[in-house]
Order: C-alpha cells, then sequence, then structure tokens
C-alpha cells in the first residue's frame, strides 16, 4: 500500500489501533484494513520493587499509555502527514494476572501486585486442593484469596477486582469486561459455557463467607467475552484519558481486552488445536491448544484458553531475557570503554551468533537467570548466577550458549511434562518476542529444547500489540467467521516465515545442559537463602 492510500485510510478513519502493556515497554501499533502495521509508538517503563511487592503506579500507567500513543500519532503523521482522529476499532492487551481491586468509589485500595511477586504461595496451594485445579501463585485469584488469609484490612472493601488490561478497557469504555483469554488467568474457565467454571466459584463462596467476606465472587470479578463480541466504544472521558490533546474521537469499538498470552496467540496464528507458540522476552511461556483435558493436575502448567475460549496448556516462567540483556549491556559498556562505538543490534548480533560456536552442553558452563522467583521449579525469590568447574571451557561461546540455555531451561522442565508425560501432540510451534530478533540463534536453541522444528514469521516481531490490533480487528471484519479461520484467511495467507528444524547435537548437548541445571538447583537456592 503507498503512502498516498494509507494516508486517505487514516484520515477516513480506516485504522485499527492495538496496544499492549509489556513489563518494560508499552507498544502501540497501527494496522491498515489488509491487518499491515503503518505505524507504532512505544513508551519505556520498569515495575518497582515497593515494600516487598512489584508494582507499577496507576500514574505511570496512563502516562505511558498516553506517552505511548502520541508517540504513535506523532510517528504516522511524519510519515504520512496526516493527523490521527478517528479510527475503525481499537483494542487493549497487557501482563496478564496479578491484582488490582477497587472500593464502591472506584478508588485503588491497594498498590496494583503484577505477576511477578511470587507471595501467594498458601493459598495456591489451598486453592488448587480444593478445586483440583492447578492455580498458580501469580492468578488473580491467588492474589485475592491469599489477601483474605492474611486478613488484609482492604479486602472486605472490594467492590471490583480485575487485571491491568481489563482496568484500561473500563476506564475508556466504562464496561467491566475480559476475554475470556485474560479472564482464564483470573480465575479457571468452564470451556462449554466460555465464562468463569460455575462449579469452582461455589466453592471459593463458601470459603470467602465463611472468612466473613461482605460479598460474592460474581459481585466483584468483571463479565466474561470471547473474541469478537462487542465490548463497548470509546467514551469522551476514555478518548479525553488517552489524548488530552482532545483530537482523538469518541465512539470507537473496543474489543474485549485481552492478556499477553492471547495476543501471542492471534500475532502468531496459533489458536487452532495443535497448534502452539512460544513467547520470549521479560518473562517466557509455550502455550499448546489441546485437543482434550489432562490426565491430572500438574503444579508446573496452567491451563488457560485462546481468546475464544478453547482449551491451552500453558507452561509460564517468570525469568527469560533479563539476565541476557544485562550481560550484553555490560559488554556494551566495556566497547564504549574501549571508544569503540557499537549499535544494540550490533551487540546482540554478535553475542548471539558467537553462541553458535559453542559446545553443545556450554562446556561445563552453567547460568541461572533467575531474578525472581520461579513457580516451575519452586522458587519465591531469584538469584542470578554463573556457575563453572575449575576445568570447564570457559570462553565467550560458551558463556553466551549458556545465558542462551537457561532463558530456556526452565520452560523446558514444563513442557517435558507435557510433551512427554501427557504425550501431547503439536504440529507446528511459533516463536516470537525478544529472544527470535537475532535471526536464527534463539529459534535454533528452542529448537533443541523442544526437540520440535519451531517456526518464526517476518510479523512474530510485531509482538502483542499487533495481536491485539488483530483481534480489534476481527471484531469488525469477521462478518460471522471463526477466529481461527479469520487469521488463517485473512491474515497470515501467504506469509513467509523460517522453519528451523532440531539438530541432533543440539538436543543431545541441551538435555546434558539440563541435566546439570536441574541437580545445580540447590545451588540457585543456596544463593537465594544466603545472599541477602
Amino acid at each position: 500500500m503507498d503512502k498516498n492510500k494509507i494516508k486517505e485510510m487514516i484520515a477516513a478513519g480506516q485504522a485499527i489501533l492495538g496496544v499492549e502493556l509489556g513489563s518494560t515497554r508499552i507498544k502501540a501499533v497501527l494496522i491498515a484494513p489488509d491487518h499491515t502495521p503503518i505505524a507504532q509508538g512505544n513508551h519505556e517503563w520498569e515495575n518497582q520493587l515497593v515494600d516487598g511487592i512489584w508494582t507499577y503506579s496507576l500514574e505511570a500507567v496512563w502516562d505511558g499509555l498516553r506517552d505511548a500513543y502520541a508517540d504513535l500519532v506523532r510517528n504516522a503523521e511524519a510519515e504520512y502527514g496526516v493527523k490521527l482522529t478517528r479510527l475503525a476499532a481499537m483494542g487493549f492487551s497487557a501482563m496478564m494476572h496479578g491484582y488490582l481491586v477497587f472500593d464502591k468509589n472506584d478508588e485503588l485500595l491497594v498498590p496494583f501486585r503484577t505477576w511477578r511477586n511470587t507471595i501467594t504461595e498458601e493459598a495456591a496451594e489451598k486453592l488448587t486442593e480444593l478445586f483440583s485445579y492447578n492455580i498458580p501463585q501469580r492468578w488473580s485469584i491467588a492474589h485475592l484469596y491469599q489477601a483474605i488469609l492474611n486478613k488484609e484490612e482492604h479486602v472486605k472493601d472490594i467492590a471490583f477486582q480485575t487485571t491491568l488490561a481489563g482496568y484500561i478497557h473500563w476506564k475508556l469504555t466504562g464496561r467491566k469486561v475480559l476475554g475470556v483469554g485474560e479472564a482464564s488467568g483470573m480465575f479457571p474457565i468452564d470451556t462449554s459455557t466460555k465464562t468463569f467454571d460455575r462449579t469452582m466459584i461455589e466453592k471459593f463462596d463458601a470459603i470467602a463467607a465463611e472468612a466473613g467476606m461482605p460479598w460474592t465472587f460474581d459481585e466483584i470479578y468483571p463479565n466474561v467475552l470471547v473474541a469478537g463480541e462487542a465490548a463497548g466504544v470509546l467514551t469522551e472521558a476514555g478518548a479525553r484519558m488517552l489524548d488530552p490533546t482532545g483530537s482523538l474521537e469518541a465512539g470507537i469499538p473496543i474489543c474485549p481486552p485481552e492478556g499477553d498470552a492471547g495476543t501471542g496467540m492471534a500475532a502468531t496464528n496459533s489458536v487452532k488445536v495443535r497448534t502452539g507458540n512460544v513467547s520470549a522476552g521479560t518473562s517466557i511461556f509455550a502455550m499448546v491448544v489441546l485437543e482434550k483435558e489432562l490426565e491430572k493436575v500438574y503444579r508446573e502448567l496452567d491451563l488457560v484458553t485462546t481468546p475464544v475460549g478453547d482449551l491451552v496448556a500453558m507452561v509460564h516462567c517468570n525469568n527469560c531475557t533479563s539476565d541476557l540483556n544485562a550481560w550484553v549491556s555490560l559488554f556494551g559498556q566495556f566497547a564504549e570503554e574501549l571508544g569503540v562505538d557499537v549499535s544494540v543490534d550490533q551487540l546482540y548480533g554478535t553475542l548471539y551468533n558467537k553462541a553458535l560456536e559453542g559446545d553443545a552442553d556450554c562446556g561445563g558452563v552453567l547460568a541461572y537467570n533467575y531474578y525472581s522467583g520461579e513457580g516451575v521449579t519452586a522458587f519465591d525469590e531469584g538469584r542470578p548466577l554463573l556457575v563453572r568447574l575449575p576445568d570447564s571451557k570457559f570462553n565467550l561461546a560458551n558463556f553466551m550458549r549458556a545465558n542462551l540455555y537457561s532463558a530456556a531451561a526452565t520452560l523446558k522442565v514444563g513442557l517435558d511434562i507435557l510433551l512427554k508425560e501427557e504425550g501431547v501432540q503439536v504440529d507446528s510451534m511459533l516463536g516470537h518476542g525478544g529472544l527470535f530478533k537475532t535471526k536464527g540463534v534463539g529459534q535454533k536453541f528452542m529448537a533443541a529444547a523442544m526437540n520440535a522444528p519451531v517456526a518464526v514469521m517476518e510479523t512474530a516481531g510485531e509482538g502483542g500489540a499487533w495481536g491485539i490490533a488483530l483481534l480489534a480487528a476481527y471484531l469488525v471484519n469477521g462478518e460471522g467467521m471463526s477466529l481461527d479461520a479469520y487469521l488463517e484467511d485473512r491474515v497470515f495467507a501467504g506469509s513467509e516465515g523460517s522453519v528451523i528444524e532440531p539438530d541432533a547435537v543440539d538436543v543431545v548437548g541441551f538435555d546434558a545442559f539440563l541435566e546439570k541445571y536441574v541437580a545445580g538447583l540447590p545451588i540457585e537456592r543456596a544463593a537465594v537463602e544466603n545472599y541477602k
């Protein structure tokens, strides 16, 4: 599409906006009716550790949203010479899970507790036993029940609990709703009704009443919608919250808010049964759309849903690229001290590609990337570590390979349960996120970890903001099509991508690394216990 046509399309209000609030970046993507990204905006941010709780202030949320949107508007105007004032549709996504609770006056009761907090072990264990269904620590219901168990003063005053995406959607539309995929990270979903599981709700209401809570689950939780259902429109007040300049017009349809898992599935065309995707950034998770329920309850495996409510098994790990990024930054500082001007892309590309020269098992070099706790391996806190024997082959290639392996190691622990113990079949696995930006490296090592082909599409780098934009497009253009058919026929038809098959030597090497990794977990635990 040439620039003049894009200009006319933007002026006519035919573009579609998707915004996703990730852990370190808020990204806004504008797409054309043919789903091609035509402009984007960004805002960098970081969570804060306040009184032992990982959080973002609501002021930071809105400042970041406005900045990312304003950046997109500026970039679009600079590129196409037209001011963005109207849109065909829009959608908002964010980090899943966590704890956002409000009183009857819509006031935040306690600071936002993000997915990153591992402070709900007692509640998660008790709810898993009560429901016979895995409830991870980061899930919203675990945070709620832990607050009840802790006898926190604010709990009796809760009038509404939601997620970050749900909060933004509520403020922009006035509607307290969630997409089913996002909702599945709050509380278990009944895949036959596509909403919260009624039997489990009754069990939770019983223990909440026993604890003296004056509310019921239905009174404080949002309503659940599937992709394609009407979820409200941008109000005048919402338009001013997003765009204080007054340029953005109200009345824009907004799709159900989804979490980063659901947008990752949309962005990688992974919503059909026996498809899957790996999202690798600050955190890492793999998702596989299941043909049937799992045989057993596993604490290492979450059961969530696609944006249309089909069952998905997810292995979620809190830690992925944070430690890698720290090491790359260190090398960048070293280059700067030498007076060498190296771009960020060159730095990452050089170091990642060097890892390809390393030994398949990393030559005895072992790395733990635990910035925070890790549920799959039962850690409430983390300590980044590098461990080696005196006779390990310690060179740059093995050092980088060990750190890249570490980014996927805990994920593999969970995936082995799904693929080996449960025998789940996967026809295709697609990778997206920062780990895959350096072509062929993260993809090659992920294929070794999974012992399965891993594909990366050209569009995968657009990420979750593009994924929620696709769901917004589906809302207004779906015309009765199923979501998987819409993505297959309207979005990804003819899309190019690269597939890397697992290398047998790499597979054996990764397994050898993982054996040492698991055996060495007591080293990590000793660091957590003794280095304060």
